[in-house]
């Protein structure tokens, strides 16, 4: 993951589908091809995971302790988010040396996932998806396939009682009934299975033909295999493998009109497949997110750092974050509430699910000011989160300020008035257009308690505003005959 600053370009239609950002490092590209899931339980656990609407991300590992963007430092490739600063070494081999010496360093003490998890539960969030290993290769887990993790003795948290954070988290979260995801970088940038040290890496890619050198890349096709399933066997219920990395795919799935895509030169198959039908063997139901490899194993796609402009038929999340960066950074500059909400609201009128990441620091915690943000959260979702869980977009979406999503069973039509500027001011009355066939019976200002004067000239309903301004948003509920 890394920072994208905005969407590039939009192409809808019936047989072609695709979301274009110009970013930092990889753009992503909403896949062409969308393959929904037959297996039934697949079905019903992203159904569920349509309905929960909000969730938790978090990039964590040892480049905290920089406040480096995470792991891009050590790609040798000439962009923004991959520059290194001269203090951490002076060449590129030496700043690799220090960056994985940062393991002898990591010893976050003020790690506490159930205070993460209150907060998050109290903020409306219902899944997380964690950060068990990054591309940089530093396990966030105990896996028994390197010694570059959390849990080796070379890590001084390693003598901590939660020390593998990854279990700790997922139980925590786990606890509140929340859905849990592991994310996993595909491409492991420490292991000689991908970047073999024979040869100096070039770019972000396996820095070796895996068609010229197949013993090596099978070993990497077994490493990365058992990671999974240590990941899918031994951390209880998992929900979600979200996989990041889409370099690493099938060079016949390269899509030539994405420019990422096309710096892709090598075949780069990791057999998912296998790992697929392993991860549902060892979690049923598992939903599976090869990000921009379009197919059957992108069970949903993930626009990164932007909102599509139009609903997407298919499932989708857009993960963005509550800061600048995905990794901690030292004041970082944080969204306001009104931001958080008003993406949010645009984010589920659109379809989709809203993944919002906050990055723990170096001492295991969050700054202050992500809490803050997450306790305005709570006051906002225990009044509105009605209108928020278990909905789906409907027509008109969008008119003007309102937004609208509608109940699965369709009785049920919300609307979301935004305004304009850093603080939410809100109308007299809100005037809308409700859709001709919706008969409306009940009409509720959501955080209101008294009734609601309401009437209707043609196709729009006035409602009006009793409670004089509201914060962030306001929302009107109406019920059908």
């Amino acid at each position: 993951m890394r920072i994208v600053l905005t969407i590039k370009k939009i192409l809808l239609g019936s047989m072609f589908l695709a979301v274009y950002f110009s970013s930092f490092s990889q753009a992503h590209n909403v896949s062409t091809g969308y393959r929904k899931p037959t297996d039934s339980l697949v079905v019903e656990n992203l159904d569920q995971w349509q309905d929960l609407k909000f969730g938790l991300f978090m990039h964590w590992g040892t480049y905290s302790q920089w406040g480096v963007v995470e792991s891009w430092s050590l790609c040798p490739e000439d962009e923004s988010w991959t520059q290194r600063k001269p203090k951490h070494g002076a060449t590129y081999n030496e700043y690799v040396k220090n960056y994985e010496s940062l393991q002898e360093t990591f010893n976050p003490k003020e790690f506490n996932p159930r205070k993460w998890a209150d907060a998050a539960k109290a903020a409306g969030m219902k899944y997380v998806v964690f950060t068990t290993k990054h591309h940089d290769g530093f396990a966030m887990f105990d896996t028994k396939q390197s010694d570059y993790k959390i849990t080796s003795s070379r890590t001084p948290f390693s003598k901590h009682p939660q020390a593998d954070v990854t279990k700790a988290i997922f139980e925590s979260f786990r606890a509140e009934d929340f859905k849990i995801g592991a994310y996993f970088s595909k491409p492991d940038w420490h292991t000689e299975y991908y970047w073999w040290s024979y040869f100096p890496p070039r770019d972000r890619n396996v820095n070796y033909n895996p068609e010229k050198y197949p013993e090596r890349w099978n070993k990497y096709k077994e490493f990365t295999f058992n990671q999974i399933d240590e990941l899918t066997s031994n951390y209880g219920k998992v929900d979600i493998l979200w996989l990041d990395g889409g370099w690493v795919r099938p060079f016949s799935t390269i899509d030539q009109n994405v420019e990422w895509q096309r710096a892709i030169t090598v075949e780069q198959d990791i057999d998912m497949d296998r790992i697929g039908h392993m991860a549902r063997k060892n979690q049923p139901g598992i939903i599976v997110v090869d990000r921009t490899v379009s197919g059957k194993w992108e069970n949903y796609v993930t626009p990164e750092q932007a909102i599509p402009e139009h609903p997407l038929e298919i499932p989708w999340e857009s993960c963005i974050t509550m800061g600048d960066s995905f990794s901690y950074v030292p004041n970082d500059l944080y969204k306001p509430t009104k931001v958080i909400v008003e993406t949010l609201v645009k984010i589920i009128s659109r379809g989709g699910n809203y993944l919002l990441n906050i990055a723990p620091g170096p001492n295991g915690d969050f700054d202050q000011e992500a809490y803050d943000r997450l306790r305005d959260l709570s006051e906002w979702m225990a009044l509105n989160g009605s209108a928020v869980y278990s909905t789906r977009a409907t027509a008109p979406y969008r008119n003007g300020d309102y937004y609208y999503t509608k109940s699965k069973e369709g009785d049920v039509l919300n609307v979301f008035h935004l305004s304009e500027g850093d603080e939410y001011i809100s109308p007299a009355s809100f005037e809308f257009p409700i859709p001709v066939d919706f008969s409306v019976e009940r009409v509720r200002l959501l955080g209101y308690t008294g009734k609601v004067k309401w009437s209707k000239n043609g196709d729009r309903l006035i409602v009006q505003n009793p409670e004089g301004n509201l914060n962030y948003a306001a929302t009107i509920q109406l019920e059908a005959k």
